[in-house]
């Protein structure tokens, strides 16, 4: 049984060791709110991946925040549940807010593993002991940068390599990248930066032969997704498209994509990716794990997801180390040659650099029922 005893709130700033830009802007630090679950003497933690301002999808880390703290732990704290699936059910009256969520179930998906002395990935049917990890890389200076940031990433071995790209810097980075690199698996990710109006400089992509064009359309636009999908070679992957198994299988069903980039967070948790995994697998259509440039705690979740059979696509689980000077956790998550290990410990396997994370917080606050 689950029993949730008291929660902590943290929050911490954690600056990028790069300068991270996409078509929603440029990003120079993350802020990594924090939620730990305590119940029987274990604890479960967890990430949020909401942004302070509403650019990814609708949800911010204001609204969510004041939504676990004054709504959410209230529903489960001093309260005992069967599993996670259970805890998540007692939230099933509140509408959307899936980020939100998640960081409740996550932790509860973590509390629980380690009550049962499992790794997170076995009690979620998973069966690898390490993932392949390719590099998201941001918009570059110009086509020799690029090629520069791709061929230093091609020599630590990832796996794959995405470019993001925006109207005006699309076919001029892929061109240059594929000259220079001919047999990588390449990827693009527009962020819902085009239209259907745009459909002729998207074909113009075709030719470079990339693994998939990842969420060129409005996040909220399936139909559009599947009209571009039918002037196009290079499958499309759904990302911000897709919050839950419902939308994966409605998209899948009009051929709006054929690859789905799987953000655990984005679809409320570990039990609804579970869902949205076998919906895919079950349209033949792969899975991959995206990373909202996660701490360790997110990562690690990640990592587990991802020993899945379904995710048969390089993730976007990279090294921690490329991110940050001193991770939110002890142990080093690190790929070697575009592998990533899963953490052989109980839950997600990895502890709170707790030191680290009190003379950096923003904010710490404990919630007991």
């Amino acid at each position: 049984m689950l029993r949730i005893e008291a929660a902590e709130i943290m929050i911490v700033r954690l600056p990028l060791k790069f300068r991270f830009e996409t078509s929603f802007g440029v990003q120079t630090a993350r802020t990594v709110p924090l939620l730990v679950l305590h119940g029987d003497g274990v604890q479960g933690v967890s990430e949020g991946t909401m942004e302070v301002a509403p650019m990814y999808r609708e949800e911010t880390l204001a609204g969510a925040l004041d939504l676990v703290r004054n709504v959410f732990l209230p529903r489960i704290l001093g309260k005992t549940f069967a599993n996670p699936e259970e805890l998540n059910d007692a939230l099933g009256a509140f509408r959307g807010n899936r980020m939100a969520r998640a960081m409740v179930e996550m932790a509860a998906w973590d509390l629980w593993a380690r009550m049962l002395n499992v790794p997170l990935g076995t009690l979620l049917g998973g069966r690898k002991t390490e993932v392949e990890v390719g590099v998201s890389l941001g918009i570059q200076a110009d086509e020799a940068a690029t090629v520069d940031a791709v061929r230093r990433h091609v020599e630590q071995g990832y796996r794959r390599i995405k470019l993001k790209i925006k109207p005006g810097w699309d076919e001029a980075p892929v061109r240059a990248t594929r000259e220079a690199f001919p047999d990588i698996r390449l990827t693009v990710d527009a962020n819902s930066a085009y239209t259907l109006a745009d459909s002729v400089r998207l074909r113009a992509l075709d030719q470079y032969k990339m693994t998939y064009i990842e969420q060129p359309l409005a996040w909220d636009d399936l139909i559009d997704h599947a009209t571009l999908q039918t002037r196009l070679q290079t499958p499309l992957c759904l990302d911000e498209s897709i919050a839950s198994a419902a939308d994966a299988r409605k998209a899948l069903a009009i051929g709006a994509g054929g690859v789905i980039n799987l953000k655990v967070a984005r679809v409320g948790g570990l039990a609804e990716a579970r869902r949205v995994h076998d919906v895919a697998q079950a349209f033949g259509a792969p899975v991959w794990c995206g990373g909202m440039l996660e701490g360790g705690v997110g990562r690690a979740h990640n990592i587990h997801l991802s020993t899945l059979p379904n995710f048969t696509l390089p993730g976007d689980t990279s090294s921690a180390s490329r991110y940050w000077e001193t991770d939110i956790i002890n142990e080093p998550l690190e790929a070697v040659d575009g592998l990533m290990p899963v953490p052989q410990e109980p839950g997600i396997g990895v502890t709170l650099n707790r030191d680290f994370i009190e003379s950096v917080a923003e904010l710490t606050e404990e919630h007991r029922s």
